[in-house]
């Protein structure tokens, strides 16, 4: 790209240097004109102010020079309209010119905020913290955008790591009020709550608060599907059992464990040994945000997560990606059968496998989260 970018940024003297060469070939009284046109609109669109403002003048000079040589003066107004024309053309260059220049100033200027908003909203999480390994990876639909409705955070609490991960409903900026609510809570309630159904039960009162100021049908659309994960790491008090009040343990094998609560999101799928597990609640619950249709506790499920093991969160820019034939692309089912070495490389593969999956193609807001245990070298 780069070399290409070099090219082109050739091409005006090209078209300068063809008008000449058009000129030189042709009878005298015929002029060339087109090439010389063509030249400040080129430089327009590639190079600098300066250097748009110098072809425009080389170029109206130009053909006011030749129709100077070929003494066309006389009752034919043709040769002076190519003049005015070629000086007109070379005028509007310009002003393209400064008005790309500007957008451009502007362009960069919003990426700049956009990326400051993304970093205070989204800030990447540690790589690793409580022998815990952590990737992520956030992809907008929007060409440009580095924030959209999606999210993800990881706290270090009393409790073990939290994680959130979720879907805002809706796309782009549009958004983005939504996801600082439900982050900030996040961060608060995951250090104070108890239980995952209390930090989700906090969630659920903030976007409540935040609905009753909204106006119209956003006051009753709006919601977020979001899981949160709990992993214990450190090990319980003497006499405790290491279940979490509320918690409803199905028979998970002794060792390190995931607590999840599941409000409408896609589940996680937990990898281990080359082998895929779907991560779904027993009991479906309602996204956040919609409580005002029924109240009832949320149940807590805990599953193994040996030594070795990984889970991935995703949002459903991953799981409703499809292909030319309409085929949804299936995390559990293509990961199966594969090994990673840590979650770097299986957020990088998911990346390319889901674009080769799409060709390229991105419908909606893909976030991507990933945890291990911390590989411990032995000296």
């Amino acid at each position: 790209m780069g070399r290409l970018r070099r090219l082109a940024r050739l091409l005006p003297a090209a078209l300068f240097a063809l008008g000449l060469v058009l000129e030189l070939a042709t009878p005298p009284n015929v002029t060339i004109s087109a090439p010389f046109a063509a030249t400040p609109l080129a430089a327009a669109a590639l190079l600098s102010f300066r250097a748009t403002v110098v072809a425009g003048v080389a170029s109206s000079g130009t053909v006011v020079l030749l129709t100077w040589l070929h003494d066309e003066v006389g009752p034919d107004i043709e040769p002076e309209a190519r003049s005015i024309t070629i000086a007109t053309v070379s005028a509007l260059a310009v002003g393209v010119n400064y008005v790309l220049r500007r957008s451009g100033e502007q362009l960069a200027s919003a990426r700049v905020v956009a990326e400051a908003v993304q970093l205070a909203v989204l800030p990447t999480p540690p790589t690793r913290t409580g022998g815990l390994v952590f990737a992520t990876r956030y992809r907008a639909a929007q060409t440009d955008a580095r924030i959209g409705g999606d999210f993800y955070a990881v706290e270090e609490t009393p409790y073990g790591v939290r994680l959130l991960l979720g879907d805002v409903r809706g796309k782009g900026l549009g958004a983005v009020e939504a996801v600082v609510i439900v982050v900030g809570a996040f961060r608060e309630a995951a250090e104070r709550e108890e239980t995952l159904a209390d930090v989700a039960a906090r969630l659920d009162r903030a976007l409540q608060r935040e609905g009753r100021r909204q106006l119209g049908t956003a006051r009753f659309e709006g919601f977020t599907t979001a899981v949160l994960v709990e992993i214990p790491t450190h090990p319980p008090p003497p006499g405790d059992s290491g279940t979490p009040q509320g918690t409803a343990p199905q028979n998970a094998a002794s060792g390190p464990v995931l607590r999840l609560v599941n409000r409408g999101h896609p589940g996680p799928v937990l990898l281990h040994q080359g082998r895929t597990t779907l991560l779904e609640p027993d009991e479906p619950a309602l996204p956040l945000g919609m409580t005002e249709l029924g109240v009832w506790p949320d149940e807590i499920d805990e599953v193994p997560f040996p030594p070795g093991s990984q889970l991935l969160l995703y949002t459903d820019g991953l799981s409703e990606a499809r292909n030319a034939d309409g085929v949804f692309y299936d995390p559990a089912g293509r990961l199966s059968r594969s090994y990673f070495a840590d979650p770097e490389e299986l957020l990088e593969t998911i990346l390319i496998d889901v674009a080769d999956h799409t060709g390229g193609e991105a419908v909606d807001d893909m976030a991507l989260l990933a945890v291990a245990h911390e590989t411990r070298r032995s000296t």
